[in-house]
């Protein structure tokens, strides 16, 4: 039995284009209905026919939605909520796809009191955005982590839970605050490590004479990548994750005074062990498939 027959997308950039399509692709009997804030974007998503149904208002796409799935920026997802919250049915459950979970929480309990809320974000994506950015196998081995709210219903959480599982994601639970701080290790901070060497290369550039771009070939390409993402995503991930991601970067501030100071004081030993440790931590992201072993990282010439 499919845990909904339908599912309204608030949303239309990579990950909700991406849901839309996992959803008629794996589900098909499905009915998908979406909506976007941008009417621009609206008109690309019923050119390309994402959706069963692409509407011009919130309130009408969640009519007879049993799953409301908001794809929108973190510190957009309150005033998301509240432009359809007249017309959700009373049995809907809410969920969302941002990587700050207790602070969207926060916002989407406060829009829609007494409401089924049940947090979820999937750790998948790429630097692309916009509705002709997605893909249907997007989540095909990814994680996605579902944070209930104390008290959850628990039917509710496996119905959301048993959707990414049949668009082909591996799910696990976890409390929301636990979430933001995990994730401001393992994605926050280095987006903004990323953001933080392009923008000194960019400063750099008439200093090296274009060289930065000309021999990006080397590990600067790859930071690149990452600070492509989308700026508007990411400003509000930082704002909205603020004390969590404050901590890991002064944790970080740390880590990298000792490796100045080794640096400084020819400890070779101390070089050689920290690499050797995260040596070992790529091998087991490859291990754990979360990873193209191919040389390259598997890009395509």
């Amino acid at each position: 039995m499919l845990p909904f027959s339908r599912v309204t997308v608030i949303g239309l950039g990579l990950i909700g284009s991406s849901l839309a399509r996992a959803i008629r692709q794996y589900m098909p009997t499905v009915r998908v209905t979406g909506h976007d804030a941008d009417p621009q974007v609206r008109e690309i998503a019923r050119a390309i026919d994402l959706c069963d149904d692409v509407t011009d208002t919130a309130g009408a796409a969640v009519t007879d939605a049993d799953l409301v799935v908001l794809c929108v920026p973190v510190r957009a997802m309150g005033a998301a909520a509240a432009d359809f919250a007249d017309d959700l049915p009373a049995d809907a459950i809410v969920s969302d796809v941002g990587s700050c979970k207790a602070d969207v929480l926060a916002q989407l309990s406060a829009a829609l009191p007494g409401r089924a809320i049940i947090p979820a974000h999937p750790v998948a994506g790429t630097e692309n955005s916009g509705p002709e950015a997605g893909f249907a196998t997007l989540f095909q081995g990814r994680w996605c982590i579902v944070t209930p709210p104390a008290g959850a219903d628990p039917a509710a959480v496996e119905r959301v839970s048993e959707l990414w599982r049949r668009i082909g994601a591996d799910v696990e639970t976890m409390e929301p605050a636990h979430h933001d701080l995990v994730l401001a290790v393992t994605s926050h901070l280095p987006h903004l490590i990323a953001y933080t060497i392009v923008g000194t290369a960019s400063d750099l550039e008439n200093v090296t004479q274009s060289e930065v771009i000309k021999y990006s070939a080397g590990g600067f390409r790859d930071f690149t990548r990452i600070a492509a993402s989308d700026p508007t995503m990411w400003r509000d991930v930082f704002l909205a994750n603020k004390d969590a991601v404050l901590e890991m970067l002064q944790r970080f501030s740390e880590d990298l005074s000792a490796l100045q100071r080794a640096i400084r004081w020819d400890d070779g030993d101390a070089l050689f062990n920290l690499f050797t440790r995260t040596r070992a931590i790529r091998r087991s992201i490859i291990e754990q498939g979360q990873d193209d072993p191919k040389p390259d990282f598997g890009r395509k010439h």
